[in-house]
């Protein structure tokens, strides 16, 4: 609860929002539980404004990328956790020059 309360939160009340409803998806049980090392390393970026909105989506998607360890689709996939289908998000990828290889684990 001390990390959740002490996180800068810089996407605000959403990023908050979208955070604990990614715990509820994912926990088993009566016991809501969250992966408080996704949060440790988003504090270590620096978040600079993007040019264009072209440079904005993709930043959005790579940080999918990153998120899904380079997964596009499925349960955990970058495109499951930014709400596109699959197909959509691949012709994101293919327009803006992303190799989800670069991102993988």
């Amino acid at each position: 609860m001390d990390v959740l309360t002490n996180h800068p939160w810089p996407g605000n009340v959403r990023e908050l929002a979208n955070f604990i409803e990614r715990a509820v998806i994912l926990s088993h049980g009566n016991e809501l539980q969250v992966s408080t090392a996704e949060l440790k390393a988003s504090q270590s970026r620096v978040f600079a404004p993007a040019s264009t909105f072209e440079q904005a989506e993709r930043n959005v998607i790579i940080d999918a990328l990153r998120a899904a360890s380079g997964q596009i689709s499925g349960r955990r996939g970058a495109a499951e956790r930014l709400s596109l289908k699959r197909t959509t998000l691949q012709n994101k990828m293919r327009k803006l020059n992303i190799n989800r290889a670069e991102y993988g684990s």
